[in-house]
């Protein structure tokens, strides 16, 4: 009786790795298609904000707090996944984000997203202890 009984908690020990298993191979898909949701969410702010004559550091702000937002995982998506979420959905649906396609290197130079942050200066001599003034993406150059 004592070997049934192991037999029976290892068969049911199997069955709800099976299961458990199963529920993450659901799961994934449905994460994956949240992300491309997002992404096509965050191109377009980013695009439309773009062409009406915004420049790229606001546009790219607007769309990855979206994203950010939008993502369905437990960690933050970073500023590179993000980009390349932007992208992906602009290149697979180039219709749906006319002219956007001039806009898509600016997500990857972080030069120009440098040039286009806003930060203050401090007069020769003085320094800004700590970084006073500055935001968060200024300070690490985000």
């Amino acid at each position: 009786m004592a070997v049934r009984s192991r037999s029976s908690r290892l068969s049911a020990l199997a069955l709800a790795c099976c299961s458990s298993l199963g529920a993450m191979g659901l799961a994934m898909p449905a994460a994956l298609a949240q992300n491309d949701s997002a992404g096509a969410k965050g191109a377009q702010v980013y695009c439309f904000m773009r062409n009406n004559g915004n420049d790229h550091q606001v546009s790219w702000t607007a769309a990855y707090a979206l994203i950010k937002r939008q993502g369905a995982g437990m960690f933050k998506t970073s500023p590179e996944h993000a980009a390349v979420l932007i992208t992906e959905s602009v290149v697979q649906n180039p219709g749906s984000y006319p002219d956007c396609g001039r806009y898509l290197g600016d997500l990857f130079n972080r030069k120009a997203s440098a040039a286009t942050a806003k930060v203050e200066t401090a007069p020769a001599g003085q320094s800004r202890p700590g970084g006073a003034g500055l935001t968060r993406d200024e300070r690490y150059n985000n």
